[in-house]
């Protein structure tokens, strides 16, 4: 398994279990799907982007960027912005669990909050920013 679908496997399993995500988007509506309209609300596992970090000649240290969108109908983004939140949280809760690879440090890196042109529909995009190293076991 490559880093970045460890990350992305470890940002997923950490969302649906936290209670207060859940709360506010159902754990069947955190999905890795290329589609729209996404469901009401939801939170769409994105793009991403593998960097070597550049600072081992073992070259075992990626940086993984990978960005979350959220999505939900309402005519203001206080939805979005409390999914965020509550996305944010779970996140510092404690390390990413990787399967094969070890969490060196992850963090949000940014947040923006947009409104759709449907004129329905707020959007949020978070990046999550994880440093990897080592390699599969």
């Amino acid at each position: 398994m490559s880093e970045d679908l460890a990350v992305q496997k470890a940002i997923r399993a950490r969302l649906a279990a936290s209670p207060a995500v859940t709360a506010l988007v159902p754990s069947g509506a955190i999905l890795d799907r290329n589609q729209r309209p996404a469901p009401d609300p939801s939170i769409i596992l994105g793009e991403s982007q593998e960097v070597d970090e550049g600072t081992s000649l073992q070259r075992d240290r990626t940086r993984i960027y990978h960005t979350l969108h959220i999505w939900k109908r309402e005519p203001s983004l206080t939805g979005v912005k409390a999914i965020c939140g509550a996305v944010r949280t779970a996140l510092k809760a404690d390390r990413l669990e990787l399967d094969g690879y070890h969490c060196a440090d992850w963090h949000v890196s940014s947040a923006r909050y947009l409104r759709d042109p449907d004129g329905e529909t707020s959007h949020g995009v978070m990046v999550v920013n994880v440093l990897v190293t080592g390699g599969a076991s």
